[in-house]
């Protein structure tokens, strides 16, 4: 893989209009896992390729589950009610090879809002329902979680996480050339595609600034929908490949999603 530079892929933050989405993303976190590409066979179309890394000689897929607090949810043109709310995203990292663009294949989301019905139903979004809970310790003066729980009680992807953090920890991104080059990759995807309910091909773009992570470590984990899908195994689970968190930040989400007519999968 050759480096990845932030300088390369920072854009100005193109004028929302019409439905797009500002909100704030609180105990925002990427926990990765990387496994063997075969597990991804059959997964998203052929015109997406697997962006894999080489780790300890051997090719990696790279799959990340991730837990945030919709802070401040709300029309980024209109005056509009604002909404909090527990999310989990899972996406895989794939490259578009019609575009030649690193992004990411939205296997879905958990959210705990009965905002969702419209996404899922509108626009066939795979969000599904979960009671999304937070257990979080912050320490803003040294810069630290102290404590960090995420409990989802779902049919379609429970979940459960704890991490834990050391002040100053040097981030570690196993198969990357530098680590410049691993948080380009793992926290800058603007894009994302996806199959809604319908079996068509979706897309969706967000934008945001370079985020200012830290690393922390996995003390537990168990994320269902990954076993479910035979993706990473529950004990495959308990080693990720790294684990970045960040206090909070903003994402801008331009909607409605997009949909590809020339790509569908049976349903």
């Amino acid at each position: 893989m050759h480096a990845l530079r932030f300088k390369d892929c920072l854009t100005p933050r193109p004028m929302p209009a019409g439905v797009d989405v500002l909100c704030k993303l609180q105990h925002f976190a990427i926990i990765t896992y990387a496994v063997d590409p075969c597990r991804f066979e059959g997964v998203f179309p052929a015109r997406f390729a697997l962006d894999t890394v080489v780790i300890d000689g051997k090719e990696k897929g790279l799959i990340s589950v991730v837990p945030f607090v919709d802070v401040d949810f709300t029309s980024a043109v209109y005056p509009f009610p604002k909404f909090t709310m527990g999310q989990t995203n899972y996406r895989i990292y794939i490259i578009d090879k019609k575009t030649g663009e690193r992004c990411v294949w939205f296997l879905g989301t958990t959210l705990d809002s009965w905002t969702r019905i419209v996404p899922s139903t509108v626009w066939k979004l795979p969000w599904y329902d979960g009671k999304v809970v937070f257990d979080c310790d912050y320490d803003e003066l040294q810069g630290f979680y102290r404590r960090y729980k995420m409990l989802t009680k779902a049919n379609w992807a429970p979940a459960s996480v704890e991490l834990v953090q050391e002040k100053g920890a040097t981030i570690e991104l196993p198969g990357f050339p530098d680590t410049e080059t691993g948080l380009v990759y793992l926290t800058h995807p603007l894009a994302g595609f996806y199959y809604r309910r319908d079996g068509r091909l979706g897309t969706y773009r967000v934008w945001h600034k370079q985020l200012a992570v830290s690393c922390a470590r996995l003390k537990s984990a168990n994320f269902g929908l990954l076993s479910r899908l035979g993706l990473v195994s529950e004990q495959e689970q308990q080693q990720a490949h790294s684990v970045l968190v960040e206090p909070i930040n903003e994402f801008t989400i331009y909607l409605p999603p997009t949909v590809l007519e020339n790509c569908s999968k049976e349903v």
